[in-house]
């Protein structure tokens, strides 16, 4: 049972996740060398388990509502709304990543993609599960500027990394890896290339 209590410290410590969200821990059980641990949240709350594996978050979803802009027929505008978005993605290049953050100064990687698109107006989930799950997928050769982009970094069968695509292969990203930042990577060579799942694009007008 070792192993298990670094993860069972974190997850008492951060019991408390803001004013409305608890998480407790109703069982723990053994099975060779895998360990299962149920456990209790508020339900106006979501387990975040984003691209830093070592730190299990509580969220609230108070803010998610309405996760689609209404669309505009105005392509000018559209496009004026998609290059003021990803400015201020760039104005945050070197902001540092933090668990559970979401800006304006630290951020994890969904939290960078909330807050960019929420200081645009655009209702999106905070996590990044649910980011993804908030709109049609787009697929690699479909991606346009502004959309977000969304990752399996672990391989595990589910989405735990988020970003914004700039276009040219390159997508901006908060990463807990070697930049621990606000960063651009890309999306078909290193790191990247083999964890891409999907797209989903919003509407970026008013």
């Amino acid at each position: 049972m070792r192993r298990l209590f670094p993860l069972l410290f974190t997850l008492l410590a951060g019991s408390a996740f803001g004013a409305n969200c608890t998480i407790e821990i109703q069982t723990v059980s053994q099975k060779d060398d895998t360990y299962t641990l149920v456990l209790h949240h508020d339900p106006t709350c979501e387990i975040l388990l984003d691209h830093n594996a070592t730190h299990l978050s509580l969220v609230s979803k108070v803010h998610e509502g309405n996760t689609t802009a209404l669309p505009s027929t105005d392509t000018n505008a559209t496009d004026s709304r998609i290059e003021k978005l990803i400015e201020l993605a760039k104005s945050k290049m070197g902001h540092r990543y933090a668990p559970a953050k979401a800006g304006p100064e630290h951020f994890d990687c969904s939290g960078f993609v909330y807050y960019v698109f929420t200081q645009n107006g655009i209702k999106i989930p905070r996590t990044s599960l649910t980011q993804s799950q908030s709109g049609d997928k787009i697929d690699r050769a479909h991606l346009k500027r502004g959309d977000m982009v969304f990752f399996d970094t672990h391989e595990r069968g589910h989405v735990n990394h988020s970003g914004i695509y700039l276009g040219d292969g390159k997508f901006i990203h908060s990463s807990s890896g070697k930049a621990y930042g606000v960063t651009v990577s890309d999306i078909d060579h290193g790191f990247y290339k083999d964890k891409f799942r999907w797209g989903v694009r919003k509407s970026v007008s008013k």
